[in-house]
């Protein structure tokens, strides 16, 4: 098998019925509210000894998860996209740091230091442009700065932050969704590209929360999702969770987004967002920037719901984010098949910038942002 080890890797699906009743917090006993199943993409294993992770290359045929404990296991899964999406990465990359360094718990000081700065260095390294993964490795190191007595201690505090991290990603994709859900009027038709849903985070996900929000509220709304060419994010993984939630969705080629809107079957536009730079320019999966263009010439809002760990305040602009270059077979033969000669060269970055000022507001855990727009004091902690 690819990637992480499972432990064991096994194969599942949701039940018919994806939704459960809860009583509402604010209407009479008798009435409920329907909240949809939100999948865990990233979380502890049972024991606590590795990062469980749903393999999102596989989807949607296979639903496989995986334990990460080694190093080479947890960049492999970030770096060929078992786990993917910047708050996920982030996540796993902070938990992954602490399985791969379980085993060296009883080394001397000085030895499990080197480790420990050598493990974040390879982990930080699979993917440069999400900043969440840096700035979750920051803060475990800073953790580990502060953390006293043997590495065993020091793993502990680790762990602890880890699960902080996690928990606070939760936190933030339930904000972003319940300051997001006031922008879906009924009946809203939603375009979204990649996937900034649950299978991104560790929450219920960042450009998809609100729309879970709203089914929570028993609101009507319909999501179009972009296939995202090449690995076709959009399709297998953004249709996916949302069908399992029981939320209408259609999914769409990258090219048809213009058509939707020329039609005017398009209310509003939301996507994620993998780097928010100070001056509010976006890098987020190739194609949004196209996106972005189409929206502002139909009329239709274009909103980027991020946590605010994705927001790089050290970075002054688009022009500074390092754009990630991904493996021309991405392009030229996606999921093993030759779709393109093998003699022409490939173009394949993994994510564009769209400018700050084609944003109609930015959705986030502390609020809804709107123009002008200046991150340059916002920090991820």
């Amino acid at each position: 098998m690819r990637g992480g080890r499972a432990a064991p890797p096994f194969h599942a699906r949701w039940p018919p019925d994806s939704f459960f009743p809860v009583p509402s917090a604010t209407s009479s006993a008798a009435s409920t509210t329907r909240h949809p199943r939100v999948i865990e993409a990233v979380r502890w294993s049972p024991d606590g000894t590795a990062v469980r992770i749903i393999d999102q290359r596989v989807l949607p045929g296979d639903y496989v998860e995986l334990d990460l404990r080694t190093l080479a296991e947890v960049c492999d899964a970030i770096a060929t996209l078992a786990v993917r999406g910047a708050p996920a990465i982030g996540v796993a990359g902070a938990m992954g740091l602490v399985a791969s360094l379980a085993p060296h718990a009883n080394a001397a000081s000085d030895a499990f230091a080197g480790r420990l700065a050598m493990h974040a260095e390879r982990i930080r390294a699979t993917r440069p442009t999400a900043v969440n993964l840096p700035w979750a490795l920051d803060r475990m190191l800073r953790r580990a700065e502060r953390a006293t007595g043997a590495p065993r201690e020091i793993l502990d505090s680790l762990r602890d932050e880890a699960t902080s991290i996690l928990a606070e990603d939760r936190a933030m994709c339930r904000s972003i969704g319940e300051h997001g859900v006031a922008l879906l009027t009924p009946g809203a038709r939603v375009l979204t590209h990649c996937n900034a849903g649950a299978l991104a985070t560790g929450g219920m996900g960042t450009a998809l929360a609100p729309i879970y929000v709203a089914a929570e509220r028993g609101a009507a709304v319909s999501v179009f999702a972009d296939e995202t060419r090449p690995l076709l994010q959009g399709s297998r993984l953004t249709a996916w969770e949302l069908a399992r939630a029981g939320i209408a969705v259609t999914v769409l080629t990258d090219g048809m987004a213009a058509s939707l809107m020329q039609r005017g079957s398009i209310d509003l536009c939301i996507v994620g967002a993998d780097r928010i730079a100070a001056s509010g320019d976006v890098a987020n999966k190739i194609g949004t920037y196209s996106l972005a263009i189409v929206a502002r010439h139909h009329g239709v809002p274009f909103y980027v719901a991020a946590p605010s760990s994705t927001i790089d305040p050290a970075v002054p602009d688009g022009e500074a984010i390092v754009i990630e270059q991904r493996g021309a077979d991405e392009v030229r033969r996606p999921f093993g098949r030759l779709i393109a000669p093998e003699e022409a060269a490939v173009y394949n970055p993994a994510f564009d910038v769209t400018p700050g000022e084609m944003v109609t507001a930015f959705v986030t855990d502390r609020g809804i942002v709107r123009p002008p727009y200046d991150f340059s004091r916002w920090g991820g902690e």
